[in-house]
């Protein structure tokens, strides 16, 4: 895992753990920024909001994917940029924790503080191997890619099956895209779209070509169009948590934790 991993998973984290209560992801990343009383721009790693149905509250969450524990620097740094910003609350989220002056300024600041960091073999100390678990899981699925044919060798592209993961596709300039490649970034699209929703999207390239790889069999296309949906299904999993459990999350000041699997899968831990 790498502080961009590490800043998408608490994302995802406090969006699914805030799906109920109506909590949203305002933005994210590099590119997530606000504009203080100052004048000046504060890069937020994740913005959510949330409405009573009257005001709109927002939280900062800033992540730190670090070696060292975070001191109260950072507290004072994150307590100045939601004030000036005014970010109804803030969150610092640490791999290695706190330092006793921070989590001692940062509770007199009204910080939150969470330790998120992956397990350890101290945790499993009295910790069940197995368990029962009644979840959810939400995939994207892409079912169907079908090609716009060219006006050339029509009648052969009819009878092309269509397998992006062997599949290439050259541009009229030249330029070679592996057809995986459309198809993982419309999977990554799907994601922000309503579930059970029908999502469509056209690809034009015109005077293109396609070629399977494996029998070098190649066509000629103007492009294709995918189509695909965000699926939601309750499940019931047996749970092995020696297998799966990858981290424990610790609200320290909402005596809270959580246990995340590497399949998306956040349980309340109430060990």
């Amino acid at each position: 895992m790498d502080w961009q991993e590490y800043e998408a998973i608490t994302k995802y984290i406090y969006e699914t753990l805030g799906k109920e209560a109506g909590v949203k992801i305002d933005g994210h990343g590099k590119d997530c920024k606000v504009k203080g009383k100052s004048g000046v721009e504060h890069q937020i790693d994740v913005l959510t909001s949330h409405s009573d149905g009257i005001h709109i509250y927002k939280t900062a969450i800033e992540c730190k994917y670090w070696k060292d524990t975070v001191n109260k620097d950072i507290i004072m740094k994150v307590a100045e940029i939601i004030e000036d910003a005014a970010i109804n609350k803030g969150i610092i989220v640490s791999k290695q924790g706190f330092t006793d002056d921070a989590i001692s300024y940062a509770k007199y600041k009204s910080i939150g503080l969470v330790e998120l960091r992956e397990i350890e073999e101290k945790d499993w100390e009295g910790r069940p191997r197995i368990l029962n678990i009644k979840t959810w899981r939400r995939r994207p699925e892409v079912t169907k890619v079908i090609i716009i044919p060219s006006l050339f060798n029509r009648s052969e592209q009819d009878h092309e099956r269509v397998q992006p993961e062997i599949m290439t596709v050259k541009k009229y300039d030249g330029k070679e895209i592996s057809m995986s490649d459309y198809v993982n970034e419309f999977i990554r699209e799907i994601h922000s779209h309503p579930v059970n929703k029908v999502i469509e999207k056209k690809i034009f390239i015109p005077m293109s070509q396609l070629t399977n790889n494996q029998t070098k069999k190649t066509i000629f296309i103007d492009g294709f169009v995918m189509k695909g949906v965000l699926t939601e299904k309750n499940i019931d999993l047996k749970w092995h948590p020696v297998d799966e459990i990858w981290l424990i999350m610790k609200a320290i000041f909402e005596n809270k934790s959580f246990t995340i699997s590497r399949k998306g899968i956040i349980n309340e831990d109430k060990k």
